[in-house]
């Protein structure tokens, strides 16, 4: 008997930005199930929306301000990061409508400075 056992792909990493919140399906939670807060960056030249987890350790330091950090909210099959102001801020510096219409960005994780990397550029 010669069998062949199904083997599911990994599924692509996709966060979606909707008005008041960004959120990450499971793959992309997975970076961030242990994570204490989290900090929101942008890199406006190559279209890049940066998320880098912060254990707890690294967010009672005191050399991130506590307005750089960010809950995060975890669940069985999601992530949310709640944050109206930073997705405004990226409707208008990237022209996004997502007021009707939730948009989905694939992203990466960056393995060797522990960042989810969303690629404005690379829309489902």
């Amino acid at each position: 008997m010669e069998i062949t056992w199904f083997n599911e792909k990994p599924k692509d990493c996709i966060v979606t930005l909707a008005p008041g919140n960004i959120t990450l399906n499971k793959p992309a939670t997975t970076f961030f199930e242990s994570a204490y807060s989290v900090m929101l960056g942008i890199e406006k030249a190559k279209q890049l929306i940066i998320i880098k987890p912060l254990s707890k350790a690294d967010a009672m330091r005191h050399d991130i301000p506590e307005s750089n950090k960010y809950k995060m909210t975890v669940r069985s099959s999601y992530g949310r990061v709640t944050n109206k102001a930073f997705v405004e801020e990226l409707s208008e510096m990237f022209n996004l409508d997502v007021t009707l219409v939730a948009k989905k960005y694939k992203a990466t994780w960056d393995h060797k400075n522990d960042l989810l990397v969303v690629d404005l550029k690379e829309e489902v």
